[in-house]
């Protein structure tokens, strides 16, 4: 999936947690830096929220309409498994 489009409107948001010096976060705090840009500029109201915390496990949750939630783990990805696991969890709304 690329970023460089608009999500499916059931997508309601996107938050990301992770640590901002651990190791396991290192490519989550890469696609971030790569990708959010393109993401934000590509859907601009919809809320995507970037949570650091020292420990916390890298993570992606997925809100889509009417409450339901997915979420998948992202410790010690690379940036590159990171965007192909972020991109399967937002195609399946």
């Amino acid at each position: 999936m690329s970023f460089a489009k608009a999500f499916s409107p059931a997508l309601r948001e996107i938050r990301i947690l992770c640590s901002q010096t651990g190791q396991a976060s290192a490519g989550t705090r890469q696609f971030i830096v790569s990708k959010y840009p393109s993401i934000k500029q590509n859907n601009p109201d919809l809320p995507v929220l970037i949570r650091e915390a020292s420990g916390t496990p890298a993570r992606v949750f997925a809100r889509f309409e009417r409450g339901v939630e997915k979420h998948v783990e992202l410790d010690n990805l690379s940036a590159s498994d990171v965007e192909s696991k972020v991109a399967q969890l937002l195609g399946s709304s």
